[in-house]
């Protein structure tokens, strides 16, 4: 296995040249909406929603017909918004994201040609970690921020703690059964550089069209962000 001194150093040397800056405004967000956006007209509305209640940074899910055009709409009409692709599973999803204006990427899983893919696009990945060897796996190819996924359903914060104790230089992103009950206990760890979650922005809401309770949903977790900066 290659030497994990020499990952660090090589992640570090492509996070100054491109993905510093995002990683960074990641850390500052704390918390990332994960949205399903199905109509492509409800892309505005949920973003002012998320920015006015002080949540400047998305993941728009590629579940849907709608979300690369999601994507064009809520960097047009919000342009500080810091928006990402979620559920990235082909190498022709990467491309469509990052037309769309995609800052990051971010995967359920470890798909080696996806990761590999993104890293020659130059656009910033955040692959999925269940265990051990998928953590080494991604260090190899000079990544140190992970999503852990499903976070809650494979152990919860104790049992990152524990996997993150031998790979100090990993930084994680928690999603999957994140909520306002338990998101303080992942954010009060140094290894923790966001959370992900759609309590704030359930797919049912977006449907209704019912942004004004989004509205509330995000000001809640926006005061939860405000504790941890």
């Amino acid at each position: 296995m290659a030497d994990f001194q020499h990952i660090q150093e090589y992640s570090e040397e492509i996070m100054e040249r491109k993905n510093i800056d995002i990683f960074e405004k990641i850390k500052q967000s704390k918390i990332i909406p994960v949205a399903v956006i199905e109509n492509r007209k409800d892309a505005k509305p949920l973003a002012e929603a998320l920015f006015m209640a002080g949540l400047h940074c998305i993941e728009v899910t590629f579940r849907t017909k709608a979300a690369a055009e999601a994507i064009q709409i809520i960097k047009a009409e919000y342009p500080k918004m810091i928006v990402g692709a979620g559920t990235i599973l082909t190498t022709e999803q990467v491309c469509q994201a990052q037309e769309a204006g995609a800052e990051f990427l971010v995967s359920p899983g470890s798909n080696e040609t996806v990761i590999s893919f993104s890293m020659k696009k130059e656009i910033c990945i955040i692959p999925g970690i269940m265990t051990p060897s998928e953590i080494e796996k991604n260090l190899e190819n000079g990544l140190t921020v992970m999503k852990f996924f499903p976070a809650q359903q494979a152990g919860g914060i104790d049992f990152l703690r524990a996997m993150h104790a031998p790979y100090p230089m990993v930084r994680f992103l928690p999603t999957g059964g994140i909520s306002m009950e338990n998101v303080r206990e992942y954010l009060k760890n140094d290894f923790v550089i966001a959370c992900g979650g759609s309590w704030m922005v359930p797919q049912q809401l977006i449907e209704q069209k019912q942004f004004k309770e989004i509205h509330r949903l995000a000001k809640q977790a926006a005061e939860v962000v405000r504790e941890f900066r």
